[in-house]
């Protein structure tokens, strides 16, 4: 953000003949001018408390310089620093404190530079940020791929992977986020000034792909409200096979059905229920030919994005009030949910199935390309939400922690999540008379809406517990979606102050209707088709480009050795010799072997029955590269506006501009 600094310099002369009453009136004087300035943009302080020990004590540290530019003392809060409490009427509006010291005739006058901009936004609490953090990282992912991923590359033995890919790529750059953020305090576009300017396309291109998420990404949430409001009847519609959407091919096929024969053409009623009546997609052949809209989903995610919009219309302020909701009720359901599925018959199957490791599956590629994909998209680095809520934080506040606890519970979670299916799935298997793997066969949300609602139905108090699971649903998904488009308002509002901050409502709303309108595509019959397709190919190879462009511009650009100094400043530590290798050099290698083995290994997208042709292929990687496109064109755009040779441009766009926000800095002016 920009800011207008107000900088001055004074000198307070003093004969060193003049009587100690003389002193006393001047400084009684002065102080009357202090107290008719105190509600003044500016505030002149004088005080002679200050030893001799004290100002070599302030001019040693204040030599100390930090990356934005500025000398500063000891590392202090935009809002915070020495004198607060003596100055915080006069310097909430951005004021000046000075104090001198006399020495012998020498008088010195330390000048303590604010900013004049509009104090930023902060959380009300603590907790309301990290169950922010945690309700954005902790979704529906968490629930429906690690799981399955998990068991498909060898149990328990796949934790080793996982846990490594955590610890040398994941965490690493969660920590680096958050301290980004909390440092420069701007959003993922108005950043890249502090950092790198040439870089800033990165900030356009996460915004776009904020976009391209919000498309689909609250359909799924959509789905799930439908199927809320189904479950308030005593009998659950996806139990039997003698409704209108049902076909002759529907088999309720349990261990209390003796006399149903289950064949390869046989579908589950779950399963009709959620092809054929909330999905619909038996109408549409395939991408080539949607469909019309379903208007039973277009008010489901009407739905949900009032829900969103009148979450987030005011900032973190009541984000952070809603998240207290949203992000703890799936922690009670979870556990409500594993109890239950322990007491079921054949649930230890299933938990035998989830972790019997297999070590020979760490041998294989696939199983560290799965594991490295996993940890990455499940933390969420590189969709400037990060950025975002850290850039509300309390300049001391230690993001260092934060990254720690938060990373930490979310792997908890998608570790507890697991037990939360296969102990279903065990069940499943037992009533079934077949292997777990038989059962688990389906990945993604087919394994929420088919084999676990299927679960449920055949659960006593099916009602109860089909209410609170896609309640549940709901809620990870709502916190995700208030995370992800804070991350695009945060960075709007930061790069378009004078525009924007004034009408922040509108321009919310306004983003929710451009949200909503580009959704429709994936409400119509075929529109599962589609959110495989922005699934797949519209995001994840773009934003783990992204992230590897945002490493390489923080380690070797801005520098290792600078950043760590910003934390040093702001945590009073600088981060370890761990955290820098991983920076410069593990995480860059971390991100470049998830995209080469994507790119050696395209995924083959199928879904039910249909397989997708090659030209869904292009129009993926199409939707991809238009969001990363922003990052070349930015940089060709910068070069040819900027002035002066072709080397004197290129320098200016790799050196980051001063940050005049980020703290008070002191000028210590002797005057004789």
């Amino acid at each position: 953000m920009e800011t207008k600094d107000m900088m001055m310099t004074s000198m307070l002369t003093m004969d060193k003949g003049e009587n100690e009453g003389e002193r006393d009136k001047a400084r009684e004087e002065v102080g009357g001018e202090e107290e008719g300035t105190h509600q003044e943009n500016g505030r002149l302080m004088l005080a002679d408390g200050l030893t001799e020990k004290g100002l070599k004590s302030l001019n040693s540290s204040s030599g100390q310089q930090v990356s934005n530019g500025f000398t500063t003392s000891t590392p202090q809060s935009p809002r915070e620093g020495p004198g607060t409490e003596a100055s915080s009427a006069g310097t909430a509006s951005g004021g000046l404190t000075g104090s001198s010291v006399p020495l012998g005739g020498l008088r010195t006058l330390v000048v303590q530079q604010t900013s004049l901009e509009r104090p930023r936004e902060t959380w009300s609490k603590k907790m309301d940020f990290l169950l922010s953090v945690i309700g954005y990282a902790v979704d529906l992912g968490n629930v429906w791929r690690f799981p399955y991923i998990c068991y498909q590359n060898g149990g328990g033995a796949f934790l080793l992977p996982y846990l490594l890919m955590a610890v040398f790529g994941g965490v690493p750059l969660f920590y680096m986020e958050l301290a980004l953020g909390q440092f420069h305090r701007s959003g993922c576009i108005s950043i890249w000034k502090h950092i790198c300017p040439i870089f800033k396309g990165i900030g356009f291109a996460i915004c776009i792909i904020a976009l391209y998420i919000a498309f689909y990404y609250n359909t799924i949430m959509a789905w799930a409200l439908y199927y809320l409001l189904s479950s308030f009847r005593p009998t659950l519609p996806w139990t039997t096979c003698t409704n209108s959407w049902n076909t002759a091919n529907c088999n309720r096929y349990m261990s209390t059905d003796h006399n149903v024969s289950w064949s390869n053409s046989s579908t589950s009623p779950a399963e009709e229920f959620y092809t054929r009546q909330v999905l619909q997609v038996h109408l549409s052949p395939g991408l080539h030919q949607l469909g019309s809209v379903s208007w039973q989903l277009a008010l489901c995610l009407l739905f949900i994005f009032t829900i969103v919009y009148f979450s987030i219309w005011k900032g973190v302020k009541t984000s952070g009030k809603v998240v207290w909701v949203t992000a703890t009720f799936p922690y009670l359901v979870l556990l409500v949910l594993l109890i239950r599925g322990a007491t079921l018959p054949g649930a230890w199957r299933g938990v035998v199935f989830y972790l019997k490791p297999d070590w020979e599956k760490l041998l294989s590629t696939t199983v560290w390309i799965d594991a490295a994909a996993q940890i990455f998209f499940s933390l969420g680095p590189g969709f400037g939400v990060l950025l975002a809520f850290a850039s509300y934080n309390p300049f001391h506040n230690n993001c260092y922690k934060d990254a720690l606890v938060t990373s930490s519970v979310n792997c908890l979670t998608s570790f507890l999540s697991g037990f939360v299916i296969f102990t279903v799935l065990g069940y499943m298997a037992e009533m079934r008379h077949q292997d777990v793997d038989a059962v688990a066969k389906d990945a993604g949300p087919s394994l929420l809406f088919i084999i676990y609602a299927e679960a449920i139905a055949n659960m006593p108090a099916a009602t109860f517990f089909s209410i609170i699971f896609f309640l549940m649903i709901i809620m990870l998904g709502l916190d995700s979606t208030f995370a992800g488009l804070e991350g695009v308002i945060t960075a709007m509002l930061d790069e378009f102050p004078h525009v924007l901050v004034k009408r922040r409502e509108l321009f919310v709303f306004g983003l929710v209707c451009v949200c909503y309108l580009g959704a429709l595509s994936t409400l119509t019959y075929g529109g599962a088709f589609v959110v495989k397709l922005f699934e797949e190919y519209a995001t994840g190879p773009a934003v783990i480009t992204v992230v590897l462009l945002e490493v390489i511009a923080v380690s070797w650009f801005y520098g290792t050795n600078r950043f760590c100094n910003d934390i040093q400043v702001m945590l009073g530590f600088s981060p370890g010799f761990f955290w820098r290798v991983c920076w410069v050099a593990i995480c860059p290698c971390f991100l470049l072997f998830i995209i080469i083995s994507f790119l050696a290994f395209p995924p083959e997208v199928r879904l039910f029955h249909y397989h997708y042709p090659p030209w869904t292929t292009v129009l993926g990687y199409c939707i991809g590269v238009s969001s990363f496109i922003c990052v070349p064109a930015y940089m060709v755009y910068h070069l040819l506006n900027a002035k002066g040779t072709f080397k004197q441009r290129l320098l200016k766009s790799i050196t980051p501009e001063p940050s005049g926000e980020q703290h008070r800095d002191f000028i210590v002016t002797n005057a004789i």
